[in-house]
């Protein structure tokens, strides 16, 4: 196995992609390797300032690529709404939607905007609200959607009895709830989209392990330092064992988004021990997200909490 795996993308002259959390670690090579294919990359970003510097590091790599920025805050649907309306108005299809960005175990419960708990909200019910907001621009595009989950959604269940934690808080519980309850989303997605003719494909991709941003210090969060984990994860990394790199974490989603022969509702990850690192290869669903029921019951709760309707959304 190679010590830093890759992969060759297709030609992605004239399409549009719009990729969450493209301002910093997997979400920002995500973004370079589509703007370096020749994808026209919208980086729809919270941090102006961070999703500047993104979008500079990538016409500095690739010059002449298009890039550009537009607001977003995945833990306000008021955000996320202005965002489908913005990119509605610009009357362009989207060819490819990946679902990166996330939060990972707040130590306390936190709330987003809307009141929701602050994982289940943001890596969740925003792309979900996201997701339908751009549905009559990615029918157009017959779009691939990519819902980037966690090796964590491997364990746990839907927190169907307290989904906001309200009545008991626990960080990684809530974020593998958030993680399963995006994949179940996802593969619903891609059942309905073919049943009704959307022509939109939905996969699913996870990272791995990888040294990102997502067990750093954050204040915002109330994590004022780096976690321990994150310390091992980085030393590993370093040294080539086990886990992935940023870069290489980007690569599953990469695959589910343009992989020429991809199918519907495929599971994408690394291929190497314990599938935390290594080359991106299809794999197989993990337990929690095997259940069509409760796929179906998560998009129907999805709707209801995120206030959105796909079936409003669904005309192109």
């Amino acid at each position: 196995m190679p010590r830093t795996p890759d992969l060759t993308l297709p030609d992605l002259t004239g399409r549009r992609a719009v990729v969450t959390g493209g301002s910093d670690g997997v979400g920002l090579g995500i973004a370079d390797r589509l703007a370096a294919a020749g994808a026209e990359v919208v980086l729809p970003v919270r941090n102006a300032a961070k999703g500047a510097a993104a979008a500079d590091r990538i016409r500095d790599r690739h010059p002449g690529a298009a890039v550009s920025l537009r607001e977003l805050d995945l833990s306000s649907l008021s955000s996320v709404a202005a965002l489908g309306e913005t990119l509605r108005a610009e009357g362009r299809p989207v060819h490819l939607l990946i679902n990166n960005a996330g939060v990972m175990t707040p130590p306390e419960r936190r709330t987003t905007a809307d009141g929701f708990e602050l994982q289940f909200g943001t890596n969740h019910l925003g792309h979900v609200a996201l997701v339908a907001h751009l549905l009559p621009l990615l029918r157009e595009g017959h779009a691939r959607v990519v819902c980037q989950i966690s090796v964590a959604a491997a364990r746990g269940t839907v927190l169907w009895d307290d989904p906001d934690s309200e009545r008991s808080y626990d960080g990684m519980a809530a974020y593998r709830h958030s993680k399963i309850a995006f994949g179940l989303f996802g593969l619903e997605l891609d059942r309905r989209s073919r049943a009704a003719g959307w022509g939109v494909t939905a996969n699913l991709s996870h990272p791995g392990v990888a040294p990102t941003n997502l067990l750093n210090a954050r204040p915002d969060l109330g994590r004022e330092r780096r976690s321990a984990g994150r310390r091992v994860i980085g030393a590993l990394s370093r040294a080539g064992l086990l886990v992935g790199t940023a870069d290489s974490a980007g690569l599953p989603a990469l695959l589910a988004a343009t992989a020429p022969d991809a199918g519907h509702a495929v599971f994408y990850g690394p291929k190497g021990p314990g599938r935390v690192g290594g080359p991106p290869a299809e794999q197989e669903l993990y337990r929690p997200l095997r259940d069509a029921d409760a796929a179906r019951r998560v998009w129907d709760l999805s709707q209801q909490r995120a206030g959105v309707s796909f079936d409003g959304a669904a005309t192109p």
